[in-house]
């Protein structure tokens, strides 16, 4: 299988995607950020020095899905459609899970883009409260879903 961002020279490229009919594509991706019961606690209780953790995680997790071309360098500038976060408490692990949803209508799928923002996310949280607790550990950044484009539609779990 030949991989696309390859010529026939196996020098790298981005993909044309310009012979691609324009489809609505929505992407859903997620993170999980894990930390001490005092990280969590000055998170919940808007006690850090940082200001708000997830109100700013918020901004950051949609400014890196916007960013996405400038940092990963096969992918395209997108003219975006849509972008949502959302973050759910998780007072057992303790931690929080994120989520990135992305869309647009064009050429080219968005999953790297919802990655991306789970990721800026999810640091941007490890970066307000390391002073607390420097062993966080952010992990599971996957893709939940897509729909749209010639591959077809993906859920996780589904077969």
């Amino acid at each position: 299988m030949k991989l696309t961002h390859l010529d026939d020279n196996d020098r790298p490229k981005m993909v044309d995607v310009s012979d691609k009919n324009d489809t609505t594509r929505v992407a859903v991706a997620s993170g999980m950020i894990s930390m001490s019961q005092d990280a969590f606690d000055a998170i919940i209780n808007n006690k850090t020095k940082k200001g708000p953790v997830l109100q700013t995680a918020v901004v950051a997790a949609i400014m890196g899905v916007k960013k996405t071309s400038d940092l990963i360098p096969m992918c395209h500038p997108l003219n975006l459609s849509g972008i949502n976060c959302d973050i759910e408490e998780l007072p057992k692990l303790p931690g929080f899970k994120l989520y990135v949803t992305a869309k647009l209508t064009g050429q080219t799928g968005v999953e790297m883009e919802a990655l991306t923002g789970v990721s800026i996310g999810l640091l941007t949280i490890y970066d307000m409260v390391k002073a607390i607790d420097k062993s966080m550990v952010i992990s599971n950044v996957q893709l939940e879903s897509k729909s749209g484009g010639k591959s077809g539609d993906f859920k996780r779990g589904d077969k």
